[in-house]
């Protein structure tokens, strides 16, 4: 028996292109068809939007108060590279708001996972869903669902599990989570079990590969990895997933909550919760407008794009669009550098000065590179290894938050690293804010079994700073 680990296997890799045409395809509407209504009886998005808000508010309130209270040149974390809340800031948090220091690193790690705050080695900064959070009920539900995708990070299996065998129950579950949302109602865990135990097996025989050629005598796998128990695991996962408020967990039942449902719902019929474009993008800030042009085709955007800039002169609307690329929202970010493109040479003192800010950097050489003449196809030869890996990353957070899940799957052919592993690697090391989510999603969305385990380890390493 061998792995299909892709420890060696490759990337199938297209011709490179410039990744700043990533978020463009974003823009591309799939084939016109009626969108799919939810089951009947799930909650408005408003009232959904109210129990994620009610769920995540521990986190939100911590998250509030290090806004707040960690301000620039404080020292907050501690130096794990992992942002962790310092001893003396889990103190003060705890003062401050009435908790314990273990619940303040609890909601802590749960706002992490939920995108309200992201990780800057030592640091981290309010994300752009906390930005949103009274105002923007899409972002909010956003962040709850990456909450649910990290359903496993968020509520840690005990040590003495055999980590193949909790990586096969992490796989198994979505099948299982599905019957819960079609049964629309309890459902015994011994039949989740039943089902539980199908679905594994079904795993390790798709594993499974006749090898060509002699072979050496098989390798007697250790009993641990094969006997843990399966309702062990079971009873770990259903906690887990009660933790983030998937479902409810007792008397030998588990319910999948309007939220879990719901979210359930989403992923199988592969849909994004995306903000619908406002009317008016000329009246609108930046950032409102580019929001408002993400689900328009490119030239559509342009246009809108020109008629937004006509009306502004042209200094003040340069700096709203670096403003507008500062924030958390990677799509955001590619789209302010396609409507400066619009703006041409008027624009190059600004994305210049750009080139000196990370988050930017890459952005702006690749806008500098097209300006000078470069073929759009190959600018993207003028970043480094390091500043196109962290574009990669940036650009999938974009389309983790707000495309398709196949979409998700096919970006990773625009990465320039030929392995799995070596992406892995090298996205580990680049330091991204939104790894975790990155993977996590990542994970959640690929159909192979070995690499969404393989991506979702590297997701857990991050997460805890392992290796």
């Amino acid at each position: 028996m061998t792995s299909r680990i892709p420890r060696d296997s490759r990337l199938r890799l297209v011709r490179p292109r410039p990744l700043a045409a990533a978020p463009r395809a974003m823009n591309q509407r799939r084939s016109r068809r009626p969108a799919p209504r939810p089951p009947e009886g799930t909650p408005a998005p408003a009232e959904l939007a109210r129990m994620a808000r009610s769920g995540l508010a521990g986190a939100a309130r911590v998250a509030h108060w290090a806004d707040a209270a960690l301000r620039p040149g404080r020292d907050g974390a501690s130096p794990d590279g992992k942002g962790t809340l310092s001893e003396a800031t889990a103190e003060l948090a705890a003062e401050d708001l009435g908790l314990t220091p273990a619940q303040v690193r609890a909601d802590w790690d749960t706002a992490r996972l939920a995108g309200l705050v992201e990780v800057h080695g030592d640091s981290a900064r309010p994300g752009w869903r906390l930005r949103a959070w009274d105002r923007d009920d899409s972002a909010v539900l956003r962040g709850w669902v990456a909450l649910f995708d990290a359903w496993s990070l968020a509520h840690p299996e005990p040590r003495e599990y055999e980590p193949s065998a909790v990586a096969e129950v992490v796989s198994a579950m979505p099948q299982v989570l599905s019957f819960l949302q079609l049964s629309a109602g309890p459902v015994p865990v011994a039949q989740l079990l039943d089902l539980l135990g199908q679905r594994v097996t079904e795993l390790r025989t798709e594993r499974c590969e006749i090898p060509y050629g002699p072979q050496p005598e098989p390798v007697q796998q250790p009993p641990d990895a094969a006997d843990t128990p399966l309702d062990a695991l079971l009873d770990w996962a259903l906690h887990a997933l009660a933790s983030v408020g998937a479902l409810t967990y007792g008397d030998a039942q588990a319910t999948l909550t309007p939220l879990g449902s719901w979210a359930v719902w989403v992923k199988l019929e592969q849909i994004c919760v995306a903000a619908q474009s406002p009317a008016g993008n000329i009246e609108q800030s930046a950032e409102d407008m580019l929001r408002g042009c993400s689900q328009l085709r490119p030239n559509a955007a342009r246009a809108e794009y020109r008629a937004w800039l006509a009306a502004r002169t042209v200094g003040s609307a340069v700096g709203q669009l670096i403003d507008a690329a500062r924030g958390e929202d990677a799509l955001l970010r590619g789209l302010a550098f396609e409507a400066l493109r619009v703006v041409g040479a008027p624009a190059e003192p600004d994305v210049r000065a750009a080139v000196d800010e990370a988050t930017l950097r890459p952005y702006a050489l690749l806008w500098l590179a097209e300006h000078d003449g470069i073929d759009p196809e190959d600018a993207h030869e003028v970043l480094t290894r390091e500043e196109a890996t962290w574009m990669w990353v940036d650009t999938a957070a974009a389309v983790a938050d707000h495309g398709e899940a196949p979409l998700l799957v096919r970006h990773l052919e625009s990465a320039i690293q030929p392995t799995v592993p070596m992406l892995l690697d090298e996205v580990r090391a680049v330091g991204h804010p939104r790894t975790v989510q990155v993977l996590v999603a990542l994970a959640a969305a690929h159909p192979d079994p070995a690499l969404a385990k393989a991506v979702r380890r590297a997701a857990f390493q991050v997460h805890t700073g392992g290796s």
